[in-house]
């Protein structure tokens, strides 16, 4: 695994890195991760091993999200340090993720010749000038364009997190048969204790109505939009909180917000919560009457949406952000940058918790078995296999499917219809909240393209796996990445 980024870390790639990597030393799989010296304190298996790139002189960088300095330090050395882990460990493959990661996993396989997984996470020109690092900003879209188009064909192969990840890339001439969706999976157990009375005694909170947003602080995730939104809350819900919880601080970004949130009168309703460790998130979302996703263009698929839908908790979204999420089914959509029906969806489950909870069951119920680890890292695997034996036709795609779905785009199918009379549908009017849960209840939610995924023999305790049916052509896939 390339892991160009602090790791581990409670955020985004590093933490889908972390349960990736455990889940395949679980199913006996030998997995080497090359990554920067920055970490925070968060356990990893100790079958995962971590070679890390070291600089005598840099210390105390901190965890952060984006560019740095620091990068064009680390980088090069993650190269060398890479060719030497391959080398030494007979590495099989290269498993790289984002574009860092991707730039130094290509550089390892020209010296190398090991074939290379790019693990796509999201597109650059539309993320990398919002971290105002680049200057001018006419140059970052430039270069974030020029990413765009080079980065993707250095892999042998591309996962991307979203079907509209897949989509984009596929406008890049990126070839068909060499792209599949292997959406950010999550662990469904970590988020069935979380205490919210704990956090609302701690914050002082008891009896509030709690709008909660994880994640970072990154202009490109548009807390604004969410601030304008919870202006709007805040008028016909007074007594509502809005917390933006985060582990990584940005006290850049943080005295923005703090302004910005004065200047619309509800700096009395918003509060910041940093360095909120992994442990600690379950019960921040267990004390969430709604979450929220307020980035209307994301291409990737949002780390924090999942962490919602396992909690079991109702978000609100843009349709941009709202992967996986059906309007009035498990989630309330509303259209990308309208603020005001944003602020709408709110009031609109904090006064009705019977749709809330509603949808957040439906939320939970949505992941569950199609985006866990433990079968999506045999998706991984198989593709692994492909690469090794440079089979990518109608077979090879025919046995991925076994555990990964062709899109992950939902639709309703009528109970008592048979599942080919389904349809995708358009969102329907937001307005009609109270109608249209009773006809939901009547419906189950299913993936285009897709049967639902069988009950994988995976052993969860230590040692491999148990085995599985033999794939087509390979009697049994075992890897050393890297």
């Amino acid at each position: 695994m390339v892991a160009a980024c602090p790791f581990p870390a409670n955020h985004g790639s590093p933490a889908s890195i972390r349960e990736m990597s455990e889940a395949l030393v679980r199913q006996g799989h030998e997995v080497h991760i090359v990554t920067y010296p920055i970490k925070e304190d968060i356990p990893v298996d100790a079958r995962v091993d971590i070679h890390r790139v070291h600089v005598p002189f840099l210390r105390n960088c901190g965890v952060k999200v984006g560019p740095s300095y620091e990068k064009f330090l680390f980088d090069p050395l993650m190269v060398i340090k890479l060719v030497w882990t391959i080398w030494k460990y007979k590495i099989d493959v290269i498993h790289a993720h984002n574009y860092e990661g991707a730039l130094v996993g290509w550089l390892a396989k020209l010296f190398t010749g090991r074939p290379m997984l790019y693990n796509a996470v999201n597109s650059m020109a539309d993320e990398l000038p919002t971290y105002n690092f680049i200057k001018p900003k006419r140059f970052a879209v430039w270069l974030g364009e020029f990413l765009d188009n080079v980065v993707p064909r250095t892999g042998d192969f591309v996962t991307v997190v979203s079907d509209s990840l897949k989509t984009f890339l596929l406008g890049k001439k990126v070839p068909e048969s060499r792209v599949v969706v292997v959406p950010a999976g999550v662990n469904l157990d970590m988020f069935d204790q979380g205490s919210g009375e704990r956090v609302r005694e701690k914050h002082g909170l008891q009896g509030r109505p709690l709008v909660v947003y994880t994640g970072t602080l990154e202009q490109f995730q548009r807390i604004d939009y969410l601030l304008q939104a919870m202006r709007d809350v805040v008028r016909e819900m007074p007594e509502a909180c809005l917390l933006l919880v985060g582990n990584i601080p940005h006290k850049a970004n943080q005295a923005l917000y703090t302004d910005m949130a004065a200047s619309l009168g509800i700096g009395q309703s918003v509060r910041f919560i940093d360095s909120v460790s992994l442990d600690e998130l379950p019960d921040y979302l267990a004390a969430a009457d709604v979450t929220v996703v307020p980035r209307p263009e994301c291409p990737g698929h949002p780390v924090k949406l999942l962490n919602y839908m396992a909690a079991g908790r109702p978000v609100v979204s843009f349709e941009g952000g709202a992967k996986g999420l059906h309007h009035m089914y498990n989630g309330y959509l509303v259209n990308d940058h309208d603020t005001a029906a944003f602020g709408e969806g709110v009031v609109a489950l904090l006064r009705d918790p019977e749709l809330a909870a509603s949808l957040g069951r439906h939320a939970r119920s949505t992941i569950t078995g199609h985006f866990d680890w433990d079968t999506l890292t045999q998706g991984i695997v198989l593709i692994y296999w492909m690469m090794l034996e440079k089979r990518y036709d109608a077979a090879a795609h025919s046995e991925l499917a076994r555990y990964l779905h062709t899109d992950y785009l939902l639709r309703f199918v009528e109970r008592d219809l048979p599942l080919s009379e389904g349809h995708t549908g358009s969102r329907v009017d937001r307005r009609q909240s109270s109608d249209r849960i009773g006809f939901a209840e009547r419906r189950q939610v299913t993936f285009v393209g897709a049967e639902p995924l069988p009950q994988l023999n995976v052993k969860k305790s230590d040692g491999p796996a148990a085995e599985d049916p033999p794939i087509a052509g390979v009697s049994k896939v075992k890897a050393r990445t890297c």
